[in-house]
C-alpha cells in the first residue's frame, strides 16, 4: 500500500526501489497490483549433492572428517559438484552431530558398564627385577557409578580378562553389556557396523562364557563412554597425585581402598552413594569361573577334530567350523563353546594320536534311508580311546608289486 501511495504521488519506480531497497521491477509489480502479493514456498532445486548426502552423514558419524576430505572422497565416487556446496552441508551436519553428542547418556540398572585403559607414562613399578611401565584398567557401572581400577604392567588379552573378573568380584556381578572403544584386545578389525567387525577370538569366548554383550562405540566419539573417560581424569588428578608404592600389589591395595572411599561418597551427578545404588543394579551373579591360565582356542575341522599338543580330539559335529575353548587340567582335556562343555577326553601323551568319542559322530552315521540309528552308538558310557592313523606304507608295497606284474 505504501508503494502504491508513493507511485500515485508521482515517484518513479527507481525512486521507490531505492526507498524500499527493492528492484525497480518489483516496485512496478507492487504498484500496479490490485491485491496484496501472496507468497508460496517452491520446491528446492535439485542439487548434485543429493545422491551423496546419506553417505556423507555415515562418514561423519564414523569420524570427524573435514569438508575437504569429504569432497575428495566424494570425487572418488564420481561426484562432480563444487567444494562450496559440500562445505556448507558438512558444516550444518557437524553442528547437528555435536548437539546430539552432548546429551548425557544414562542407562537402566544392570544394563551397562564402560571399560578403558589408561597409561601412566610418568610412573613405573618393579616387577621380577625389572622396571615396568604402568597401565590402569578402569570399569564403571553406568547406573550406580560404581568404579573399579586395577594397575597392571601389560595390556594383553589375558590381562584384560583377568581384570574383568576382578571387577566382577568387586561388584558381586556383571551387567548385560559392556562398552569398549576399539582396543585390540577386544576387536581385531573394526567396521562401521559392529556385526561386521571381527572380535578377538579369546575375548569373544570370554564374553560368551558369562553371557554379556561387548558393545563397540563409534570411533572418535569419546562422549559415548564419558563416564569412564571422566574416571580416568579423576584417577590422574585424585589418586595418583603424591602416590607412594613399593610393589604392584601394594599399589593395587591402595587402589581398592580408594575405590571403597569414592564409592562410599555421594556422586556429583546422581546425588546418591554408589554403594547404595549398587543394590538396585540387579547384576548377573557370578556362578562360575572362567579359566584363562591354561586355555587355548581351536578351530574345529571338517572331520570334527581339534588339534592339541600334537594330537587330535573329537567334538560334536554341530561345532564344525567354530572356534572352541580348550582347557587342559591334570590328565583331562575339556572343550567349551560359549561357556558350555561340549567334549571331555583323556589327554594322550603320544604323538599324532586321534582321540575320539563315537557319540560326536552320531549325526553322521545315522542311516537316513531307513531312519534307524547305528546301534553301536547307543548307550551313555562311551569311552574314547586313541586311534592310530593308518600307515601309507602298505599302499607303497602294493604299487611296487603291481609295477613288476
Amino acid at each position: 500500500m505504501d508503494i502504491r501511495s508513493d507511485r500515485q504521488k508521482g515517484m518513479s519506480y527507481t525512486e521507490i526501489a531505492r526507498k524500499y531497497h527493492i528492484d525497480p521491477r518489483t516496485a512496478k509489480k507492487y504498484a500496479e497490483s490490485d491485491t496484496k502479493p501472496e507468497y508460496s514456498l517452491t520446491d528446492s532445486k535439485p542439487s548434485k549433492l543429493d545422491p551423496y548426502k546419506e553417505q556423507i552423514v555415515i562418514w561423519l558419524e564414523e569420524a570427524p572428517y573435514s569438508a575437504l576430505r569429504i569432497w575428495e572422497k566424494l570425487k572418488e565416487h564420481g561426484f562432480e559438484g563444487s567444494y562450496s556446496i559440500v562445505k556448507h552441508f558438512v558444516r550444518g551436519k557437524k553442528e547437528q552431530l555435536n548437539e546430539k553428542a552432548t546429551v548425557r547418556f544414562e542407562t537402566m540398572p544392570g544394563l551397562q558398564a564402560q571399560v578403558d585403559w589408561a597409561f601412566f607414562e610418568d610412573h613405573v613399578v618393579l616387577e621380577n627385577g625389572k622396571m615396568r611401565k604402568l597401565y590402569c584398567f578402569l570399569m564403571v557401572l553406568g547406573y550406580s557409578r560404581m568404579r573399579y581400577i586395577e594397575f597392571v604392567t601389560d595390556m594383553s588379552t589375558n590381562t584384560l580378562i583377568r581384570c574383568h573378573q576382578n571387577a566382577f568380584r568387586y561388584f558381586h556381578g556383571y551387567p548385560e553389556e559392556i562398552l569398549y572403544d576399539n582396543m585390540k584386545q577386544v576387536v581385531i578389525k573394526r567396521l562401521l557396523k559392529q556385526e561386521d567387525s571381527t572380535l578377538n577370538r579369546q575375548f569373544e569366548d570370554f564374553a560368551g562364557f558369562y553371557g554379556f554383550k561387548p558393545v563397540l562405540c563409534r570411533p572418535y566419539r569419546g562422549q559415548t563412554k564419558g563416564k569412564v573417560e571422566r574416571t580416568v581424569a579423576f584417577v590422574r588428578d585424585n589418586f595418583m597425585v603424591g602416590i607412594k608404592y613399593n610393589s604392584l600389589d601394594g599399589l593395587n591395595g591402595q587402589a581398592v581402598a580408594w575405590c571403597n572411599k569414592v564409592n562410599g561418597k555421594v556422586h556429583a551427578t546422581t546425588n546418591e552413594i554408589p554403594f547404595e545404588r549398587l543394590k538396585k543394579e540387579g547384576l548377573n551373579p557370578l556362578s562360575r569361573e572362567y579359566i584363562i591360565d591354561k586355555i587355548n582356542l581351536r578351530r574345529v575341522q571338517k572331520d570334527c577334530l581339534i588339534s592339541y599338543a600334537g594330537n587330535q580330539y573329537s567334538v560334536p559335529v554341530e561345532y564344525v567350523g567354530k572356534d572352541v575353548a580348550v582347557v587342559a587340567l591334570d590328565n583331562m582335556l575339556a572343550a567349551y563353546y560359549e561357556g558350555k562343555q561340549i567334549a571331555l577326553h583323556r589327554i594322550s601323551y603320544q604323538k599324532k594320536d586321534m582321540v575320539v568319542n563315537a557319540q560326536h559322530y552320531r549325526r553322521l552315521t545315522i542311516k537316513q534311508s531307513f531312519d534307524i540309528e547305528n546301534t553301536l552308538l547307543e548307550g551313555d558310557n562311551v569311552i574314547d580311546f586313541p586311534i592310530k592313523p593308518p600307515s601309507l606304507d602298505v599302499y607303497d608295497d602294493v604299487a611296487e608289486v603291481a609295477r613288476y606284474e
